[in-house]
Formats: structure tokens, C-alpha cells, sequence
């Protein structure tokens, strides 16, 4: 009890010299620059106090379960008689197998709990109007998180290099940003980096230690880091192939328009002739009129 009691104490005051930075600013800010009081400054206090408790409590949380539980896991799944049955024989990647579904179900629960994420789809939403609903992004995201740490554990059991994953997912990004709708680009980006937050570094970097501590011929220092680059890649791609794939339903479902709805291009418009303007025309004069001949002869006789 005293040890522990101990270490809550040497964690509060760390916490209090990784928060204290963060306080100047915004307290010198709004002092100094702004010159504004701080408003509700005991509520201001109050947070900042529940701040530094909750960081406390999660960093010991962190050290004596999760930690512990991620290495523990990936200790027993590569245990090579739970892969080999109990044969004595040398271990492929396939064998594998329940490490990688092991990798996608952790990354994509712990995504699903990630408060960063949570607040970015609830701000999402909030800001298209619904266009964006949060559950959906949450769980495109979540989905990229598992095929990221699935293939980053895949990595690691076969030991090839970090930069040729990391490079080709990149250029994949790229060119999908190309035919991606442009109003999800940024969001897609965000949610690369909110993925790597509280709830899911803690338990993917103990899983990438402890794979690598425990398969044969593998270095943690070289080979145990670099599953939170694959979790921060996938979630880009999927959260893009999200949007493509609403908009391609969208213009699917949409019923064709009618035939005179269509309008013709200008060059193929007819020209409508000018309405002719009145011009005057003047009565025509009487014609004289022709005497018949034996009209003629009697007035020549008389």
C-alpha cells in the first residue's frame, strides 16, 4: 500500500510538470495578450485539477494492467507449442494465424473506445449537418486500425522491413486522394493521427514488444516498434474508401432523368429566327378603267 501509494505520488508530480506548460500558455494568452480575465476561473481550476487526477490514475492503470496484459497476450499466442500442436517442427508465417486475429480484434475495440476519435466524428457531424455520422466513421476508422496492426504483426513475424510498408501505403494514399470526394480529404488525414491516442498506443505497443520479444530471431528495439505508423496509415485509406463508396451507391440509386429535362448543348440548339418587324405598305392606286370596243364605236359615231 505504502509503494503504491508512493508511486501515485512521484506520478502526480510528474503529471503536474507535463501539464504545467500547457497552463502557462493558455493562462499567459488570456492575461497578457487577450487581456481578459479568465472566465469561471474556479470551474477552470476544478478541471485542470480533475485533469491532472485522471492522467495520474491512467498512467498507473497503464504500468500495472495494460502493459502487462499486451505482453502477456502476445507471450501466450506465440508460445510454440500452442502454434505447432505440440509437434516439434519449424514455425512459417502462417502459423500465425491467431496473432493476426488477435492484432485486427485488439485494434479495432480499442479504436471504438478511443475518446479522440469520438470527439472528431461527434465534431464531424456536427459541422456537415449529418452528411458525416459519427458511428460510420468510427467504424471505418476502426476497420483500417485492424487491417493496420493485422499486417504490422504480419511484419514482424516474417521480419521484413518497416520502410516498404510505410512507403507503398503512402503512395496508395496518395493516389486515392485523387478520385476521393474533396470534403473528406482533411477528416480522412485527422483521423490517421486521433487513432493513436490513449486507449490504443498503450496496448498495441505492448503487443509489438512482446512479439517481438517472443518470436524467434526477432530484435525489439529493430523489429517491436512501428505498429502505431501502420495503425495512423490504414485508417486514411479506409475512411476515403468510405466516402467513394457513398458517393458511387449515391450516383447509382440515382433514377435517370427524363429525356426533356435534358438540355442541348449550344452547339446543337437551333437558332430561333427573328420575329419579323411590321413595315408599312401604301394601298395600291385604283387602275383605270378598260372601255370595251363597241363602247367606243358609239361614242365615235355620236
Amino acid at each position: 500500500m505504502r509503494q503504491t501509494l508512493h508511486e501515485l505520488a512521484v506520478g502526480l508530480l510528474g503529471t503536474v510538470r507535463d501539464v504545467a506548460p500547457i497552463a502557462v500558455v493558455l493562462l499567459g494568452f488570456q492575461l497578457f495578450v487577450l487581456r481578459r480575465r479568465v472566465p469561471h476561473l474556479r470551474r477552470v481550476l476544478v478541471g485542470f485539477g480533475l485533469v491532472l487526477v485522471g492522467m495520474v490514475l491512467f498512467l498507473a492503470g497503464l504500468d500495472d494492467a495494460l502493459f502487462p496484459l499486451g505482453r502477456l497476450m502476445a507471450e501466450q499466442l506465440t508460445d510454440p507449442q500452442l502454434i505447432s500442436g505440440g509437434q516439434s517442427r519449424p514455425l512459417a508465417w502462417s502459423d500465425y494465424g491467431w496473432v493476426y486475429l488477435f492484432a485486427a480484434l485488439i485494434g479495432f475495440s480499442t479504436t471504438v473506445a478511443e475518446p479522440a476519435l469520438i470527439a472528431v466524428a461527434m465534431k464531424a457531424e456536427q459541422v456537415s449537418g449529418g452528411t458525416v455520422r459519427a458511428w460510420p466513421l468510427r467504424l471505418a476508422v476502426a476497420v483500417g486500425v485492424a487491417i493496420g496492426i493485422s499486417m504490422g504483426a504480419f511484419r514482424i513475424v516474417t521480419g521484413t522491413a518497416l520502410p516498404l510498408y510505410i512507403i507503398t501505403g503512402y503512395v496508395l494514399v496518395s493516389i486515392q486522394t485523387l478520385f476521393a470526394p474533396r470534403s473528406i480529404i482533411a477528416l480522412a488525414y485527422d483521423t490517421g493521427g486521433v487513432t493513436t491516442s490513449t486507449v490504443t498506443v498503450p496496448l498495441v505497443a505492448a503487443l509489438g514488444l512482446g512479439l517481438a520479444s517472443t518470436v524467434p530471431g526477432r530484435n525489439p528495439v529493430l523489429d517491436g516498434f512501428g505498429l502505431i505508423a501502420f495503425a495512423s496509415l490504414f485508417p486514411m485509406m479506409t475512411v476515403m474508401a468510405y466516402a467513394q463508396l457513398g458517393q458511387w451507391r449515391a450516383h447509382r440509386g440515382r433514377p435517370p432523368e427524363p429525356v426533356s429535362a435534358v438540355v442541348a448543348p449550344p452547339q446543337s440548339r437551333p437558332r430561333s429566327r427573328p420575329i419579323p418587324h411590321p413595315v408599312f405598305r401604301p394601298d395600291p392606286l385604283p387602275r383605270p378603267e378598260r372601255i370595251s370596243a363597241p363602247a367606243a364605236s358609239e361614242n365615235r359615231t355620236n
